[in-house]
């Protein structure tokens, strides 16, 4: 624990809710792809769940989030409803796009929930576009942008980050630095030693914090949070995690050394988060109730997911560009 003040209990108990949510439907989704239930793509969050649902304990529902292929956490914790969210996932009608994004495209706009690109880093200039958005029709909203640590090497991210920054725009760049990019460390990709360092060469008000840790987590969302509603721009957060799992389904992540996997498992943010709420005098059966909750919302997504229909096959032509060119 960081010399972060302790979160109070509501916002602790909010945020072990969403997390919770998190890492039961990750522990769903991956038990029914390995049992030929569902045949997706499927990126794995187990580990990072308290840096989404930190980030989003700290914005409103009406805020913007764009986030990337890995981000469900993010989707869940921004609050897209788990069955919208699960026929999605299974590319079926009743889904957020009407089953024609999947896992890797989801948007719901009614959540703020506006992009999740597939290219790392595209979401950043996106982000951009929003903020700016806000900023001219002065309606008070900021975006989140989330992306990993190997996004800091593509041109958008500097480019975005400086554009930001001159504008001052209402963006809050959520670094979730979980030390590999697909299968290669950090520091054989990186020359700086930090994301944060990046940042502050732009200028940008940057931060560094265990994104593992809740209240630490949720201080530096609600400051940014509030430095941009406020007008004073961006900032950059470099969130410190762990994903527990390979880069997608099936990775069975043997370019990290055991002892770096083991330490990272020891440090699993959600049973420190379980007996912090005990330690504020939470009780066992309170929290049960709330996992129990999780649980039973999440039995109905799937199941939901499951029974949907698929689009129909005239719906593929709808909502896409459809060109005709002239010989």
């Amino acid at each position: 624990m960081s010399d972060t003040q302790m979160a109070d209990k509501d916002v602790l108990i909010d945020i072990f809710t969403r997390a919770d949510l998190i890492m039961q439907s990750d522990i769903k989704f991956r038990k029914m792809i390995g049992a030929g239930q569902l045949q997706i793509v499927y990126y794995p969050v187990r580990g990072q769940e308290v840096v989404s649902a930190a980030m989003m304990a700290a914005v409103n529902q009406e805020d913007y989030l764009v986030t990337i292929y890995r981000g469900l956490h993010d989707q869940l914790a921004k609050g897209i409803p788990s069955k919208d969210l699960w026929a999605e996932f299974a590319g079926k009608m009743a889904g957020t796009c009407k089953g024609k994004g999947g896992p890797m495209h989801i948007t719901h706009p009614e959540t703020g929930v506006m992009v999740t690109t597939g290219i790392v880093g595209s979401g950043i200039p996106i982000a951009n576009g929003l903020g700016l958005a806000s900023q001219l029709e002065k309606d008070g909203k900021v975006t989140v942008c989330c992306f990993g640590d190997g996004a800091s090497n593509i041109g958008a991210f500097h480019e975005g980050l400086n554009m930001a920054q001159i504008w001052k725009l209402p963006v809050i760049f959520l670094c979730q630095n979980n030390h590999y990019g697909e299968h290669t460390h950090m520091r054989d990709t990186t020359g700086s030693e930090t994301i944060k360092q990046r940042g502050d060469g732009l200028g940008l008000r940057s931060v560094r914090v265990n994104g593992n840790d809740a209240s630490e987590m949720y201080a530096a969302a609600k400051e940014a949070v509030e430095y941009a509603r406020a007008g004073n721009g961006p900032t950059l957060i470099e969130a410190m995690t762990f994903r527990f799992h390979g880069h997608l389904l099936g990775d069975t992540s043997h370019y990290i050394p055991e002892d770096e996997m083991e330490q990272a498992l020891k440090d699993d943010p959600m049973p420190i988060l379980r007996q912090q709420l005990l330690d504020m005098q939470i009780s066992e059966t309170d929290i049960a109730a709330i996992e129990a909750k999780n649980a039973a919302t999440i039995e109905e997504a799937a199941q939901f997911a499951l029974d949907a229909p698929y689009p129909p096959g005239d719906e593929y032509r709808i909502d896409v560009l459809d060109v005709e060119i002239a010989a």
